[in-house]
């Protein structure tokens, strides 16, 4: 399959996939693997009970279904968000989200820790920061920028520039950049 190859285990990985023709989209686009809000979402999609939750560990909604195979003890995901302490994610100084390695153990990577939630059952209190999903490579047209209210999203950086924005189009933009430029105040 194009933009897979097998990694030294011979697993297959991820390496490169086209960005979306849309100027913005979801960082869910970026998930290797599916992510599950509850236990019952996780049965339907995979025909299994969840795991029973461990409160004394992070939450976890997604798994790899290789990782069992991987005879590593621990498995390196080379892109994840970055959090903070408190869970937030953490922006570089240029203000982009940080993008950085996850280092896991193979048990750990091949199931999910997902909380118990419903009607008359108390929510649990979150144990630290959720473990956060691994993300496949950007391509060279994608970029990841925090929208309003600090959610990650994911710029396609082609079709971006061509968004109405304040009534504004694309070619209204493109002259008014021209005249900057032309005038010496242009970037």
């Amino acid at each position: 399959m194009a933009g897979e190859r097998p990694d030294s285990l011979g697993m297959e990985v991820f390496d490169h996939m086209a960005a979306l023709p849309y100027p913005t989209y979801g960082i869910t686009h970026l998930y290797l693997f599916p992510v599950y809000q509850t236990r019952e979402a996780y049965q339907q999609a995979t025909g299994m009970e969840a795991p029973p939750y461990d409160p004394t560990k992070p939450i976890k909604s997604w798994f790899d279904p290789k990782a069992a195979e991987n005879p590593s003890r621990k498995i390196v995901y080379d892109r994840v968000i970055a959090l903070a302490d408190n869970g937030a994610p953490l922006a570089s100084l240029d203000g982009k989200p940080v993008i950085e390695p996850l280092l896991i153990e193979r048990n750990v990577a091949a199931a999910v820790n997902i909380p118990v939630k419903g009607r008359d059952i108390p929510d649990h209190v979150p144990t630290g920061v959720e473990i956060p999903v691994p993300l496949r490579a950007l391509d060279p047209d994608e970029e990841l920028y925090f929208q309003f209210g600090g959610s990650i999203a994911v710029k396609n950086k082609k079709l971006f520039g061509q968004l109405e924005t304040g009534g504004f189009t694309a070619a209204d933009r493109a002259l008014l950049q021209a005249i900057a430029e032309k005038i010496g105040i242009g970037q």
